[in-house]
């Protein structure tokens, strides 16, 4: 039985998850677009337009990173901040800049399990013996383009001390 390659949608790129699963990645000054999204218990509410723009300033600067790493800090209910990862500063456009040790894990299904996959990968981070700082979701298609691929993956990033 041959598997046939998954077919671009023009949209979101097709994911791996093997670079990412149960991996433990340290960054020192790694650059990022920052921006606020809009949410309402924590659905967003104008990511996409959100992406686009920086997206086209991004693009614009010549400043894409070599994986197009995005993702988000579920601040509240009402909002959160997205991380664009890029290779130099973008003119235009909010920079920060993140350090740290992070471990990482990939999940798959749907995004109302988002809380659930929270208390899984704090478990894990508890089962390294590492105590967890903050964490990060990166969800690594819109809805459309999951349906499209018939995985809808988010990795979670946790920042351990």
């Amino acid at each position: 039985m041959s598997t046939q390659p998954i077919q671009p949608t023009g949209c979101c790129e097709p994911f791996n998850p093997e670079p990412w699963q149960v991996k433990e990645i340290t960054w020192q000054d790694k650059i990022f677009v920052k921006d606020q999204v809009a949410s309402f218990f924590h659905i967003p509410l104008n990511m996409g337009k959100k992406i686009v723009k920086n997206l086209a300033l991004i693009e614009k600067a010549g400043a894409k990173a070599n994986y197009q790493l995005m993702f988000l800090d579920e601040k509240s209910l009402w909002g959160a901040d997205i991380y664009i990862d890029v290779a130099r500063d973008v003119p235009g456009a909010e920079m920060v800049k993140l350090s740290g040790t992070f471990l990482t894990k990939v999940f798959e299904g749907p995004y109302k399990d988002a809380g659930k996959r929270a208390r899984e990968m704090a478990e894990y981070v508890r089962g390294k013996g590492r105590e967890m700082k903050k964490l990060y979701f990166s969800y690594t298609t819109c809805p459309k383009c999951a349906r499209v691929y018939g995985k809808n993956y988010v990795v979670l990033f946790a920042q351990v001390g």
